[in-house]
């Protein structure tokens, strides 16, 4: 049996006093597109910097080829993010570069190949996103759908072995929303990456993906492929992927009757 790319073991990670994992286990499918879906704030973007070891766990462990990440030294580390991609929910855009100095910058950092050579190679992934027209623009010069294109097409510059969207979907029109998840699978699957995105749009993540993992309360509460997880009976995840307002996840944050947060109250409303 094949050593998984990137496999998650009992994970557990806290922010001070605030819980955020409680026993985290997955296994990333190697070639597939795994889509890690929560709420907001439930965890998903922990998990990628516990993956690219910007975290260290509590309790638990990473592995990435088999290596534990939190135990590698400076210079495995720096190999292993070599061979990750990264879209970051935030776009991280270099705002005083080009697009196509935006899109080589990965290339010229981590490699020796002559410029002739990065020029063709940004040119491809900036066709591949539709934006090969745009190579001379500026971030603040780019809609918010050709934004995310360029981080995309960055995320995939070097044909990483794993490329991690974080929030890929967040901010986009319909028809930009569509686009760039059918770019991410179709550059997995003409690549052969690995994919990870992390995101809480669940009707874009069914059409592309092959395997979900459901976060809540800090561990995994239903995993499956988008059809089996569509038809479970487990209530996160109708209550996800159908939105539903009542279920496991409360809309409310615990808290008194609303009345005891009031100075004055009237005779008619008591805590």
């Amino acid at each position: 049996m094949s050593t998984p790319l990137v496999e998650l073991d009992d994970l557990h990670f806290s922010y001070g006093s605030r819980r955020v994992l409680n026993g985290v286990s997955l296994v990333l499918p190697e070639g597939k597109v795994t889509a890690i879906l929560g709420t907001s704030g439930c965890g998903k973007t922990t998990l990628l910097k516990l993956i690219g070891g910007q975290l260290r766990p509590e309790r638990g462990a990473v592995r990435y080829r088999g290596q534990v990440v939190h135990e590698m030294n400076t210079g495995q580390l720096y190999r292993m993010r070599r061979d990750i991609g990264m879209m970051f929910q935030q776009g991280g855009l270099f705002s005083d570069l080009s697009v196509f100095d935006n899109v080589a910058f990965p290339m010229r950092e981590h490699t020796r190949l002559p410029e002739r050579l990065i020029r063709d190679l940004v040119l491809m992934k900036l066709e591949a996103v539709g934006l090969r027209g745009a190579r001379d623009l500026f971030p603040t010069e780019l809609s918010g759908g050709m934004n995310r294109r360029v981080c995309l097409a960055r995320a995939i510059a070097m044909d990483p072995a794993l490329a991690v969207y974080d929030e890929p979907f967040a901010g986009l029109d319909p028809i930009s929303l569509h686009a760039v998840a059918k770019l991410i699978r179709d550059l997995n699957d003409s690549i052969g990456t690995t994919s990870i995105v992390v995101t809480y749009d669940v009707s874009e993540s069914l059409k592309v993906v092959d395997d979900i993992f459901l976060l809540s309360e800090g561990v995994v509460v239903s995993h499956g492929d988008p059809v089996a997880l569509s038809q479970a009976g487990n209530a996160y995840a109708r209550q996800f992927i159908h939105a539903e307002p009542d279920g496991p996840v409360a809309f409310q944050q615990p808290a008194p009757p609303l009345a005891t947060d009031f100075r004055f109250t009237r005779p008619d409303i008591h805590p």
